[in-house]
């Protein structure tokens, strides 16, 4: 569902266009190169570790103090502590690792030259601040800001996305479980969550794809006067003027078909290993 339109001679790459199928998306790419479908999956490794690292954790500890302070305080907000929970630790990651998403939307993004590598995410964070620093305009004192070019757009998209993903996800993982009962076991805990998840996912995904679109697009902007004066609001009606509904939903069956099995991979694989963990250590004692 993306097409591309080439701007500053070539070298970048923004999905705004709506007419053309995800086939012939993959047909270009093809074209470019085949590693090209791959590019930015070093920066995909780099930011998953420590966004997964302190985003599972944290939504945890959130979760539980939440709920100990619901519990005493406001029995009536429980339900909707996993919205909380997961729209603090999301932001919490998301600004810790925004950085590392910047680098790798922009290694996507551009074209690689016809005479070496696509550039690393260490060599696109130093070029992003390098250009900065080149123009006049900009003062370098606020070149490491731009590292965090598009962050706002990022927690538009990534908040109602964790708010909507857990308060589907934890309904649904705890009606499955209770099926089992006192019986689970490792599988039944993976699967449980596997199928939370992957609805939960998949459902959030669908929902905030508009946002996701200005979030991309702000990311990808070369002007760096222009990148940090840029709003979420203005960019989402920025894509509505030129291509309406769908234009705002570019891209929503990709996405929707990476969300559902990325986080049924990754809670219940969590969830199994904290399973584990739990039933090695209460069988030690």
């Amino acid at each position: 569902m993306f097409s591309t339109k080439s701007f500053d001679s070539g070298k970048i790459c923004i999905s705004d266009a709506i007419h053309t199928s995800l086939s012939s998306c993959l047909v270009r790419q093809l074209q470019e190169g085949f590693a090209r479908l791959w590019r930015g999956t070093n920066a995909g490794l780099a930011l998953a570790v420590p966004t997964v690292g302190i985003y599972l954790p944290c939504y945890d500890l959130f979760r539980n103090w939440l709920e100990d302070l619901t519990a005493q305080n406001i029995p009536g907000a429980t339900p909707y502590v996993p919205l909380v929970a997961g729209s603090l630790a999301r932001s919490l990651a998301c600004a810790t690792c925004y950085p590392i998403e910047l680098a790798r939307t922009r290694m996507q993004a551009f074209k690689a030259t016809q005479t070496g590598k696509p550039p690393g995410v260490w060599k696109t964070l130093l070029e992003v601040l390098s250009h900065v620093r080149s123009t006049n305009n900009v003062q370098n004192t606020r070149g490491y800001r731009f590292l965090w070019t598009g962050m706002g757009a990022q927690l538009a998209r990534d908040v109602p996305y964790s708010a909507i993903c857990w308060s589907t996800l934890e309904p649904i993982r705890r009606r499955l479980l209770s099926l089992v009962g006192e019986e689970s076991n490792g599988l039944s805990v993976f699967g449980a969550n596997f199928s939370a998840s992957f609805v939960a996912g998949s459902l959030a995904a669908a929902a905030t794809c508009p946002l996701d679109v200005a979030k991309t697009r702000r990311q990808i902007e070369k002007d760096p006067v222009r990148a940090l004066r840029m709003t979420t609001r203005q960019t989402l009606m920025e894509v509505w003027r030129d291509g309406g509904i769908r234009a705002l939903f570019t891209g929503v069956g990709p996405r929707v078909g990476r969300a559902g099995p990325s986080v049924g991979i990754v809670v219940s694989f969590y969830e199994v290993v904290k399973y584990a963990l739990h039933h090695r250590y209460a069988t030690s004692e």
